[in-house]
């Protein structure tokens, strides 16, 4: 019996942990809302890691992304009242972060869609299937032009709609479709290139 209870509580040990974890960041959350300095260093070291990829997915410099990183957290705990504990916190952190990025490439003047054409395509046709290294990957999607990599990354990355990406964007459904099937397409091509120069061919 002693041994099953202690299996038990191994097999539970990765779910106490979550359940911990979500307990600690509620508390933590509960003081921010209070400006208590340590609870918001605390909340910005749990999340901050991932808040800087986000920035990073769609400004390529490092300093710059980290500027726009540190402008959401601002604005994250500033509007830390707002979050009714409805969904989790890193996805309304999540957000905060993509709309700060886009207004600072809006503020830089680096957001451009150069092709406002509306045309009909089918987007499950050129889907990106690669076991490439993350960060490979990442150096493929920095070469995009800026448009074509922000609607890459908000519907393939961050699961925005085409509506949604729009809205935020102030653009078209129509370009918004079109942007994501050229950056699809401009991806497969450089794949296909790596690939081909891997196995030797040309």
């Amino acid at each position: 019996m002693i041994v099953a209870s202690l299996y038990i509580e191994d097999q539970m040990k990765p779910y106490l942990k979550v359940i911990q974890l979500h307990k600690n960041e509620t508390e933590l959350i509960k003081k921010a809302v209070q400006n208590n300095r340590e609870a918001q260093h605390a909340l910005y070291q749990l999340h901050a890691a991932k808040m800087l990829r986000v920035c990073r997915y769609y400004i390529k410099d490092l300093q710059y992304a980290e500027e726009a990183m540190l402008n959401g957290f601002f604005k994250v705990f500033t509007k830390l009242e707002n979050y009714k504990f409805q969904g989790s916190f890193e996805g309304w952190m999540r957000r905060i972060m993509v709309r700060e990025a886009i207004s600072f490439l809006r503020q830089k003047k680096q957001i451009e869609f150069p092709d406002d054409t509306v045309e009909h395509y089918n987007l499950e046709s050129n889907n990106i299937k690669t076991k490439m290294d993350i960060a490979d990957l990442q150096r493929l999607i920095d070469a995009l032009p800026q448009g074509y990599r922000m609607v890459f990354v908000m519907y393939a990355i961050e699961g925005y709609k085409h509506a949604e990406i729009a809205k935020l964007l102030q653009i078209s459904e129509g370009t918004s479709k079109s942007q994501l099937f050229k950056a699809r397409k401009l991806l497969q091509d450089q794949l296909k290139k790596i690939n081909n120069t891997n196995y030797g061919t040309k």
